[in-house]
């Protein structure tokens, strides 16, 4: 059996093996060494060894436990809540203010702790009991919340790029300046949605209460300065070239860290849970990156992206067709598949073709996030709406589903304009970078 018929193989048995939820990291590292196996026995001990040793040490690695921490202490120290309620108090004259302030809400918190489902989880515990409090019909309050999470994956510090950047060896420090502009146009299309939502049938979202007063809006923007100012000395610091994307997430976890002690959020058992919560993250995070760059090794062993590379050039197809193609495949395999198996899955077999093609591989990974943001929010897994679930448990998942079609919308329509002008996600970067 050649190497191309061991790959294929081998990834049939990876899908079968997340189909029956096994672990994503411990499915590709399965596969990954059964595949060496396969191909090259003797080199199965060198590459477990190798690639166990370079995950754990790798630096750039460093940003991951970090920023998971950041967002910890976010949590357990309020800040959260502060963001919350100051958005609120700016768009309360807004009928939908409550969906909106969520969604604002969660992009702030991702600059925090660059994950969906960290955002989508603590956001549901502020907001969504405010909203029904104030009778938003069901299908709005957890659309708004589940969407609003998916942010987590492309606003900087972003998770999702930190992985793509690993497995592609871009840097991230470029990654994250090329998620700024798309995070901020995705947050708008968002809080449009809600708006167009409400404009066609406004008893989904009726006025919460009385417009808030300045004052109380200023005191709201006062609390959440803090959040605020951390977000804006680690994103400014790297846009100015004060510190890298690593020495930033030290920087705004030492901050975050100063801010929980002067809250005196810190005591015995919220220490315990932030620990407890990023190790768990962290642990998993880095299961993933060991099996992900196993299942490398394998692929690489295997030729089958040499072989994919050179069918491409045979069938003629361009950069701007491939891409195409392989973000209408994220997009069909995010109705099933994790968002971190998909990078770890198709990244390696497609960057020596669209590298080939001439595509810019900084662009590519700011549209491949975005087609994980769709998968979050995807049928049948749509792994937010599930912890939405979580905070919701008596709201019915199709009702969740249905919620979620605008903000779906709202991201093919992000997806086509950052086709449309790349600009949006390689102008920041090359500003910055050159």
């Amino acid at each position: 059996m050649g190497g191309t018929e061991i790959a294929l193989l081998g990834f049939a048995g990876l899908l079968v093996l997340l189909l029956i939820r096994v672990p994503v990291g411990l499915a590709m590292l399965i596969v990954g060494l059964a595949g060496i196996a396969g191909i090259r026995p003797g080199a199965v001990v060198p590459v477990v060894a190798g690639e166990m040793f370079a995950v754990s040490s790798r630096y750039p690695l460093t940003i991951l436990p970090l920023f998971m921490l950041m967002g910890s202490l976010a949590v357990v120290s309020g800040m959260s809540h502060d963001l919350y309620r100051a958005a609120h108090g700016w768009l309360s004259r807004v009928r939908g203010s409550l969906a909106s302030a969520s969604i604002i809400a969660c992009a702030g918190f991702s600059a925090l702790s660059g994950s969906s489902l960290a955002a989508a989880l603590t956001m549901g515990r502020v907001s969504l009991p405010e909203m029904r409090r104030f009778r938003y019909d069901d299908s709005l309050a957890t659309g708004a919340i589940a969407a609003g999470g998916t942010l987590g994956i492309l606003i900087p510090p972003s998770a999702g790029l930190v992985i793509y950047g690993i497995i592609t060896e871009e840097s991230i420090g470029r990654l994250f300046m090329a998620g700024v502009m798309p995070g901020i146009l995705l947050t708008l299309l968002f809080v449009l949605a809600v708006w167009i939502v409400v404009r066609r049938d406004p008893d989904k979202a009726p006025y919460s209460r009385a417009p808030v007063s300045w004052r109380d809006r200023l005191r709201a923007a006062g609390r959440a300065l803090w959040i605020l100012g951390i977000v804006i000395v680690t994103i400014g610091g790297i846009y100015a070239g004060i510190f890298s994307a690593i020495e930033a997430a030290g920087v705004g976890a030492m901050l975050t860290l100063v801010v929980a002690a002067a809250r005196r959020a810190l005591n015995r058992k919220t220490v315990v849970e932030v620990v407890g919560a990023t190790l768990k993250a962290s642990g998993t995070a880095f299961l993933v990156l060991a099996g992900a760059f196993v299942f490398k090794v394998f692929l690489g062993l295997s030729g089958i992206a040499f072989a994919a590379s050179e069918w491409v050039g045979q069938q003629g197809f361009s950069g701007a067709q491939v891409v195409a193609l392989v973000l209408v495949m994220f997009i069909v395999l995010g109705t099933f598949l994790d968002g971190f198996a998909m990078l770890v899955l198709t990244v390696p077999l497609v960057q020596p073709i669209l590298e080939s093609l001439g595509v810019d591989m900084i662009w590519f990974g700011v549209m491949i996030v975005i087609t994980l943001e769709m998968g979050l929010i995807s049928p049948p897994v749509g792994l937010n709406i599930f912890v939405v679930k979580g905070v919701a448990p008596d709201v019915p998942v199709r009702t969740m589903f249905r919620g979620i079609v605008p903000f779906w919308l709202a991201l093919l329509a992000a997806l086509i304009l950052i086709a449309l002008l790349p600009g949006l996600a390689t102008d920041l970067p090359n500003a910055m970078y050159g």
